[in-house]
């Protein structure tokens, strides 16, 4: 066990962003963190964090020894709620705000198994995309994807990943020629999301570059991304979505992923809840259950 000395101080300083707010929420001193990861980095002969005199980010190294860490302190977790299960039952109503088909396809499936594991907790889930108001709705647990804002009062854990692509169908394709770089995009239709007045752009990781950004033209916006993927079956033009949503679709020909030499932008889904830092033991079990179920990068 001794292995395990360090590693939920690094994963906080890792979800908090730096020392000083991870020393806070562990009752720490800001020295003891910066003490407790030098000597696991010296374990591990690399370097976790890239340190300045004001701010704390996470070398490569850091980022995939963080993602491992936080899948095994879940499992971890959930072990220990399900142990915890037979001393304080896991009971009573949870509100669960979650995006539309994410929420759909990806987390009401688990969350059955949930109840059927504990048969004396209850489940409110909504589906909705708009950004929930956690105090205002009365709501006790909800799931985001892509960046936060600084909403005070609030807890969040990293659950899973979810990477984008770019596909269309093989009529499109064949009528209008595969697009071997971004640059091409320029020569092609989109089918894009568009939502509150604004058309998200289309965004590539590149190697120690910013991201490249694009906003492709189009004759289509919607705000719905399985009728987005609906209209790129139909060869209407490119769409770009999650990899889970077109999985189906691309296994059974309907789509063709294109640009796969390009590697896709990644989107964190998170977990947000109000209140303590240890939560209630059924919205503890809710979150331990997404974040050991749900893929690490879903794609």
């Amino acid at each position: 066990m001794e292995h395990l000395n360090g590693i939920s101080v690094f994963v906080e300083a890792a979800e908090t962003g730096g020392f000083s707010a991870a020393a806070a929420r562990l009752n720490l001193s800001r020295s003891a963190v910066g003490k407790t990861v030098a000597r696991l980095e010296q374990r591990l002969g690399v370097r976790l964090f890239h340190r300045t005199t004001r701010a704390q980010s996470l070398t490569e190294e850091g980022q995939l020894f963080y993602e491992s860490c936080q899948k095994a302190l879940g499992e971890i977790r959930a072990a220990e709620a399900l142990l915890e299960s037979g001393r304080q039952d896991i009971r009573g109503r949870l509100r669960v705000s979650m995006p539309v088909l994410f929420g759909r396809q990806c987390v009401a499936p688990l969350f059955r198994d949930l109840l059927r594991n504990h048969p004396q907790l209850e489940l409110d889930l909504s589906f909705n995309d708009r950004v929930t108001d956690l105090f205002d709705d009365g709501v006790d647990l909800a799931i985001r994807i892509g960046s936060l804002g600084n909403d005070a009062g609030l807890m969040t854990r990293v659950i899973a990943e979810q990477r984008m692509t770019v596909c269309a169908s093989p009529a499109y394709l064949s009528a209008r020629g595969i697009p071997e770089a971004v640059a091409d995009l320029a020569d092609h239709e989109a089918i894009v999301y568009y939502r509150g007045g604004q058309q998200r752009p289309w965004s590539f990781p590149s190697e120690g570059r910013a991201l490249e950004t694009v906003l492709p033209k189009t004759r289509l916006r919607l705000d719905d991304l399985a009728a987005i993927a609906d209209a790129a079956v139909e060869g209407i033009g490119l769409a770009w979505l999650p990899c889970w949503l077109v999985r189906d679709r691309v296994q059974r020909g309907d789509l063709v992923r294109v640009l796969t030499d390009r590697p896709g932008l990644i989107f964190k889904v998170h977990a947000v809840w109000p209140g303590a830092r240890r939560p209630l033991p059924k919205l503890r079990v809710a979150i331990d259950q997404l974040a050991t179920a749900l893929p690490r990068v879903m794609e």
